[in-house]
């Protein structure tokens, strides 16, 4: 089916940047939404941020001004923009896309990438 491959976590100072990235790829037919998951040790993964089809974003609570989602829909690909990051930003950061592929006929799909590590130090 669909494959999400995500880049651009790493190790950060309190207070950095980093800008997460997430390419979809396979035979799609359309992607009608693509969101950030992230899921911290010890802790249940949690949305982080979502981006439809008409650019309506939304944001949990605890990084509202601080991330930006957005979407390149030519090129199935999006991106999480963090800013003044936190030590309890540190979590793995996972990406999903949700849609149609081509198998056919379009077939739903709802498809994870593998994830990528954001460890924010003190």
């Amino acid at each position: 089916q669909v494959r999400l491959v995500e880049s651009g976590g790493g190790l950060v100072q309190a207070g950095g940047s980093l800008r997460l990235s997430c390419a979809a790829s396979g035979n799609i037919f359309s992607i009608n939404a693509m969101a950030w998951y992230r899921q911290a040790p010890g802790k249940q993964r949690e949305l982080v941020a979502t981006v439809t089809n008409g650019g309506s974003t939304t944001y949990t609570d605890s990084v509202k001004g601080r991330f930006t989602i957005s979407r390149d829909n030519a090129k199935n690909t999006v991106h999480l923009q963090m800013n003044s990051l936190k030590p309890e930003d540190t979590a793995v950061y996972y990406c999903k896309a949700d849609g149609l592929y081509y198998s056919g006929t379009s077939v739903p799909f709802s498809s994870w990438g593998q994830g990528t590590q954001v460890t924010v130090s003190s």
